[in-house]
């Protein structure tokens, strides 16, 4: 087994991720790719946090904007994310991954409660801990709850995990001259408000000291290269 650079990390997966090109809610091929990606981490000896958000099945800020009342909306967010997380679940363990859901809200029949020493518990005994409902509380991206879980476990990494090679100045997408940084600071990323993660979500990882790499998600071995050593995407660190 070769060696790698992190023993114990945090993968932020947005629910666009699982989306099929045609429009379908989650795509089991992609869900099944995604899986086997996390399970390869596992076979390496690494562990794995996993946050997924909901944006795929809804968006409780847009529900918000729409006219449905915010604190409602949100949970129905939450919700989302507990969907994604059983199909990884499902997903990982038809690969002969143990995996454990630990949710923020309470649904016991479908999955856990988060404990924090309990989600450790987990992630030493080669479990993937999939962290579902985001923080528990209306008003709190899934990119907060990602950095909250990846400093309560003691990641030594957060991994943004995105469908662009990593942080740009604009949508690369939409800007052909968009400027790509392979290295910045958390202030720097507030203060050019570059939408890498909301800007909680960034003082959270900045004030804890926890780096941050974002990178493709879709481009296949990607994560795996990085944890050998590879330089891929971008890194944002505290200074």
């Amino acid at each position: 087994m070769s060696q790698t650079i992190c023993q114990r990390i945090l993968l932020k997966l947005s629910g666009e991720a699982l989306m099929s090109e045609t429009g379908g809610s989650i795509d089991p091929d992609i869900v099944q790719r995604l899986a086997q990606e996390v399970k390869d981490l596992c076979d390496a000896g690494i562990q794995v946090g996993l946050v997924i958000g909901g944006g795929n099945i809804l968006r409780g800020a847009e529900k918000a904007s729409e006219g449905l009342n915010r604190v409602t909306s949100d949970q129905m967010g939450m919700l989302a994310t507990v969907i994604n997380a059983l199909a990884m679940q499902d997903a990982l363990e038809y690969l002969g991954q143990p995996v454990r859901v630990m949710t923020a809200l309470k649904i016991n029949q479908v999955c856990e409660d988060y404990i924090r020493r309990r989600a450790v518990r987990h992630l030493e005994k080669g479990r993937v801990a999939i962290f579902a409902a985001g923080t528990g509380n209306p008003f709190f991206t899934t990119d907060t709850a990602a950095s909250l879980r990846a400093i309560e476990i003691d990641a030594q990494l957060m991994i943004k995990a995105t469908k662009v090679k990593g942080v740009y100045s604009a949508d690369p997408n939409k800007v052909a001259d968009a400027v790509f940084y392979p290295r910045l600071t958390y202030d720097e990323a507030i203060d050019q408000r570059l939408n890498v993660m909301d800007t909680t979500a960034l003082v959270l990882c900045r004030d804890n000291n926890l780096p941050m790499r974002v990178m493709n998600i879709f481009e296949p071995g990607a994560v795996m290269r990085l944890m050998r050593g590879e330089d891929i995407g971008s890194l944002i660190v505290r200074n």
